[in-house]
């Protein structure tokens, strides 16, 4: 508070300038100290300060942001995938020789339609440990969302035909697309590898705009087949790396979409036919195979 008494008092000539400075300060000190209270208050509640001026605005409830369709989708969903899985060979393939035999273009040359397949020596039919493969892979990857569809099913009588395999994924514009095979190689070699299309532009084949993708989708089945089965890479093709290029399968050289082969393993050795041959163990296989698929799918 300012004190007048003096200026009535004192001797002192009167200074008239001196009174409306006073009363300028007297309405600006306590304008600013209110600013600044303000102020402090304010930026203390943005620097996360806990005052009494900034309690009820730290105590509001956060902003909840709209959910989008996107934050409905399961963590790792594969809704919107196409899937196409290729049981190798037919089990009544062996019934239907002549047409199995037709031959039918490639690209590269013209091979057999189909084949029976092998088996292993106690009679156990590559068709057949294909086609249960087939549908464990096809139930896990429906639970992720993908839709799947087969190329045969044990519903037709033979085959079909190499380049018909091949069409059915072109014509469900496959994001991925899986040949299951078992191998007929000579005891002793054991282990999966994985088949990857080679770089082919000949007749009406032409693989150059799937082999990179492709290769992708291989590395990352064969790595996660492994994983989940417990079984090493081929000991017999591949290096140890459980890969191999080939130029020569009409279902890879015909493709446009991402493709490749598995051979699970060699049906001729005992060893691996007893995995082969083991419910438990075909489940893994699934397992491996749709992990790796997911993998590519996912990016």
């Amino acid at each position: 508070m300012l004190y007048a008494g003096p200026e009535f008092d004192s001797p002192q000539p009167r200074r008239p300038r001196r009174r409306p400075l006073a009363l300028a300060l007297a309405v600006l000190v306590p304008g600013a100290l209110l600013g600044w209270l303000v102020y402090a208050g304010v930026s203390g509640a943005a620097d996360g300060e806990t005052t009494a001026a900034a309690s009820p605005r730290a105590s509001a409830p956060p902003t909840v942001s709209a959910t989008t369709a996107e934050d409905k989708k399961p963590l790792g969903s594969l809704r919107g995938k196409v899937v196409v899985i290729d049981p190798g060979h037919n089990l009544t393939n062996f019934r239907h020789t002549a047409e199995i035999n037709r031959k039918v273009d490639i690209g590269t040359n013209r091979k057999e339609c189909d084949t029976t397949g092998t088996s292993t020596n106690s009679g156990y039919a590559e068709a057949k440990f294909t086609l249960d493969v087939a549908h464990r892979l096809r139930t896990l990857l429906e639970r992720r969302g993908a839709t799947v569809k087969l190329t045969q099913d044990g519903d037709r009588p033979y085959g079909p035909c190499v380049n018909e395999r091949a069409r059915i994924g072109n014509k469900a514009h496959a994001d991925a697309v899986v040949s299951i095979h078992a191998d007929g190689a000579s005891a002793g070699q054991r282990g999966y590898h994985v088949i990857l299309p080679g770089r082919v532009h000949q007749g009406i084949a032409d693989t150059r705009r799937i082999v990179a993708p492709s290769a992708r989708l291989g590395e990352r089945i064969a790595h996660d087949f492994g994983r989940a089965t417990g079984t090493n890479p081929s000991n017999y093709i591949g290096d140890g790396t459980g890969l191999d290029t080939r130029t020569d399968l009409g279902g890879l050289n015909l493709s446009k979409v991402p493709k490749v082969f598995i051979e699970c393993g060699n049906m001729r050795d005992s060893k691996d036919a007893a995995l082969l041959t083991s419910g438990a163990w075909r489940q893994k296989a699934a397992q491996g195979i749709s992990e790796g698929m997911v993998s590519f799918l996912r990016g």
